[in-house]
């Protein structure tokens, strides 16, 4: 039976859309001449942010717009001055966005009553985690676990993250364990730990719409906009793909069956 969940924060169960870091990863870039898309900050989505930085810089068309305004392609010392200027515009306003996406606290609710463990990982520091964990306590989430990249060798897409909460929670084989997130970087985390692995699609950053957005989205739009993010999840690996957080725990019926077959993630 699945004894443990490893949650993600931004865009799965805080933050609805993951809008804290967009426009922050803009307007670093605007700094230095450089307008990027809202794709374009979007898509390493869920990774360190430092991480998150190189790889826009590793991007084909930013890395052209790069070479031609400085005569090369963005260095490390670039990326570490894109991201120097990325934290304090980060923290200015990060306590505005940890306000629990609707039904993750219900969700957590359920999970403790079946004894399942709260894991949790992320993109974001240890002192950005702070603001937010605060923040989404005050508001009803707290998980049982946290860690974050910097206290690892390595963040998404690797698993340490996810072993390190394991260990934290007593939890193994690591079949025993649900990893849900919304984004290619959550999948690929949950895929490499060997976990059971869960995409969300309302309120991701794969998405990328407000609630006021989604409520106003004219059906069939919604609909196509939800199957293009459910194929991304797919494509890196997901076994599951939800509409909306709390979901998750009647997919963990379906997993509990399948174990109960001897069928592995």
């Amino acid at each position: 039976m699945i004894k443990a969940v490893m949650l993600d924060w931004a865009g799965t169960m805080v933050d609805f859309g993951c809008f804290a870091p967009l426009n922050v990863f803009v307007e670093v870039f605007a700094r230095k001449g450089v307008q990027v898309t809202v794709e374009e900050a979007r898509q390493p989505m869920g990774m360190l942010k430092r991480d998150h930085i190189a790889a826009m810089c590793q991007m084909e068309r930013i890395a052209g717009i790069w070479e031609g305004l400085y005569g090369r392609k963005p260095s490390e010392a670039d990326i570490d001055q894109l991201y120097t200027d990325f934290e304090p515009l980060l923290f200015s306003t990060l306590k505005n966005y940890a306000t629990p996406v609707p039904g993750a606290v219900e969700l957590a609710g359920r999970l403790r009553s079946q004894g399942i463990a709260i894991g949790s990982t992320t993109g974001y520091t240890r002192a950005m985690m702070d603001v937010v964990c605060k923040g989404a306590k005050e508001q009803g989430y707290e998980p049982d676990t946290l860690v974050t990249p910097t206290e690892v060798s390595a963040g998404r897409p690797s698993p340490w993250m996810i072993y390190r909460n394991a260990e934290m929670l007593g939890v193994y084989p690591m079949h025993h364990i649900v990893k849900a997130g919304d984004t290619v970087s959550d999948m690929l985390e949950g895929v490499n730990a060997g976990c059971w692995t869960v995409g969300v699609i309302v309120g991701s950053s794969e998405l990328g719409m407000t609630e006021e957005e989604v409520t106003g989205c004219e059906e069939a739009e919604l609909a196509d906009r939800k199957a293009a993010v459910a194929a991304r999840l797919q494509a890196a690996g997901a076994h599951y793909v939800i509409d909306r957080i709390g979901e998750l725990d009647s997919v963990i019926v379906q997993i509990n069956a399948r174990l109960e077959k001897g069928e592995r993630p």
